[in-house]
């Protein structure tokens, strides 16, 4: 069997899901902002998926708008658990198939929970498709809904 590219995962993933996304090519950027800007959005328009280690070695994904950084109190009251924690790039990988910087839950090789903070609810977003390179276009309500994601302030401003 061929192994799908990151993007053909995450086109295969959406359309079980029946979520409609659009994945654009676009240049490398250093930066959140200089992402934005290639891409002619807000910074606050890019999401971020971060994969999160819990204690048990189980993970979630936490999905957070760029110019916000997860708030580890809310989310661990969220979640129920004393402690959660970035893994290393190498766990993350083996957790989601996905490198640093191009994780999404569409496609990911695990399906772990998806926590999504309320500020991206309503909004066209931008976030990781798979692969360096790539960017995907999705309505966060629709992601929100193809994933039963639970919405909650579970953010801080950067």
């Amino acid at each position: 069997m061929t192994q799908l590219t990151g993007a053909e995962r995450v086109r295969a993933d959406a359309a079980e899901r029946g979520l409609d996304v659009e994945i654009i090519e676009r240049p490398a950027a250093r930066s959140l902002e200089e992402a934005a800007e290639l891409m002619g959005i807000s910074p606050g328009d890019i999401v971020k998926s971060l994969v999160v280690k819990r204690s048990d070695d189980t993970y979630l994904f936490a999905l957070v708008p760029g110019g916000r950084k997860i708030s580890w109190p809310k989310l661990r009251a969220l979640v129920g658990v004393n402690k959660l924690q970035l893994p290393d790039a190498s766990l993350a990988l083996a957790a989601t198939g996905y490198e640093r910087g191009t994780i999404t839950p569409l496609g990911s090789t695990n399906s772990w929970p998806v926590f999504v903070d309320e500020t991206i609810a309503g909004r066209r977003v931008s976030m990781g498709a798979g692969e360096h390179g790539r960017s995907l276009f999705v309505e966060a309500d629709a992601l929100i809904a193809a994933f039963d994601a639970t919405v909650a302030d579970l953010s801080d401003p950067e």
